[in-house]
């Protein structure tokens, strides 16, 4: 019997995080014995190596501001768990997870008995929470974040009405492969039988790989280049202007909430997809409810501004990607100011070539430090040997602690400069704590 929140986190966070075989089989027997909470419903999937979260965010945003009522679920939370699973914005209650872990924990204690491989993983009982939870609600619609990859994840249950690929990089390749047409196979995954899919900027070789997978499907394919837009307006710029054009909406023009330009490409696929839903539903699209929702875009962790003087962001990029996605924002928005970055990266990511992207740019002083990491299974990077192999034009520090590291740094700027904590999203949640506390 659950009849704690610190009961249900330890029964979740307790449980294996994968098994050796991927199958959803595993998924669909939960979810039957729970009386398939996640059936009726209405679901856009969204998937993605980044901009995932993002997007969803943005989807959101709109959605609510057109007054639909939705839900969402989200990987990885930043703060608490009760941010995976939102209603209208609102985060599960803690007497709602722990009466809902304890009706999914009977079913898992008897699947461990039953099942040759033991019962469900910690991601399955997650996502089995939140469609016991939604299915209560009721929402609208049902905004869906792939946990990883796309076609064995645990989310992969469900016929969505739109299904997105925001990008294709390298991650997970332990899991995913070690090509980007394999990581966009599994990705691709998602395509459900004539329903439609909202890509993004993908590799020529991914492309190839979900155009065939959307032909074979039938399902019609939207590529943000060809069947819509979007032009950035204004240049260095945190917070970007954009002109959005496509599938019968023109010259659509606002201020995106979320900063940095990777948000601009983001904002086309979010705005693609919530067209094709309120299409799909029959309902009305309202352009200045769009507009709205993409200016009141919130998401925690994503450049997020903690501090305006000096500025003080903290990045989540926690891939090769991620992290060339922010070197791209410095060069764009930050060339003319000094930025110090307080660095920490998971031990199974590439911090090496992550590091190294960093160390290319004049205008930043990097400190590497480490974190408690998610779990002994994952720990923080020792970043001190690649440090001192890695060539930079300040010389790369390093700090035993980061709240000491976090101390000095600050203690270096000046009021116009730039000071960005990165590397992973579990680090930048244990940085983040220094600021909601105030």
């Amino acid at each position: 019997m659950i009849s704690t929140y610190e009961e249900a986190l330890n029964f979740i966070h307790g449980r294996p995080r994968f098994k050796k075989r991927p199958t959803l089989a595993r998924m669909r027997r939960l979810l039957a014995e729970l009386g398939n909470p996640q059936e009726d419903l209405a679901y856009i999937h969204v998937t993605g190596t980044n901009g995932k979260g993002s997007t969803v965010a943005m989807i959101r945003s709109m959605l609510l501001a057109s007054g639909l009522d939705v839900g969402s679920f989200t990987s990885p939370f930043i703060t608490r768990f009760n941010e995976r699973i939102e209603y209208n914005g609102q985060q599960i209650s803690n007497a709602d997870l722990v009466r809902l872990t304890d009706r999914v924990a009977t079913v898992v204690d008897r699947l461990d008995q039953e099942l040759p491989e033991g019962g469900p993983t910690e991601f399955e009982i997650d996502t089995a929470i939140m469609f016991c939870y939604l299915a209560e609600k009721q929402p609208d619609v049902v905004l869906l974040e792939v946990g990883i990859g796309g076609r064995y994840d645990s989310t992969n249950v469900i016929v969505p009405e739109v299904s997105v690929i925001t990008t294709v990089g390298w991650d997970h390749m332990q899991y995913l492969g070690n090509t980007l047409a394999a990581i966009a196979d599994q990705k691709a995954g998602i395509i459900k039988r004539a329903r439609p899919v909202v890509v993004g900027n993908l590799p020529a070789s991914a492309q190839q790989v979900v155009r065939q997978v959307a032909a074979d499907f039938q399902s019609p394919l939207f590529t943000l280049g060809k069947d819509f837009t979007i032009r950035q307006t204004s240049s260095h710029q945190f917070q970007a202007t954009v002109d959005y054009q496509g599938l019968g909406l023109a010259n659509l023009r606002c201020q995106l909430g979320l900063g940095g330009d990777y948000q601009v490409e983001n904002a086309a696929v979010a705005l693609a997809a919530t067209q094709l839903f309120l299409s799909r539903r029959h309902l009305p699209l309202d352009r200045s409810a769009l507009r709205r929702g993409l200016h009141e875009t919130r998401w925690p962790g994503r450049l997020e501004l903690v501090n305006t003087e000096p500025l003080v962001l903290l990045d989540g990029a926690h891939n090769l990607p991620g992290i060339q996605a922010l070197v791209k924002t410095i060069q764009d928005d930050f060339a003319d100011r000094d930025v110090y970055l307080l660095v920490a990266i998971l031990a199974d990511k590439q911090y090496e070539l992550m590091l190294g992207e960093l160390a290319s740019l004049g205008n930043v002083h990097i400190m590497v430090t480490h974190f408690a990491g998610p779990g002994p299974r994952r720990p923080s990077a020792d970043l001190t040997g690649v440090a001192k192999e890695i060539t930079s034009r300040y010389p790369i520090q390093v700090a035993a602690q980061w709240q000491l590291g976090f101390q000095e740094l600050a203690g270096q700027l000046s009021s116009d400069d730039v000071m960005i904590v990165t590397g992973s999203l579990y680090f930048i949640s244990e940085v983040r704590q220094l600021f909601s506390a105030n």
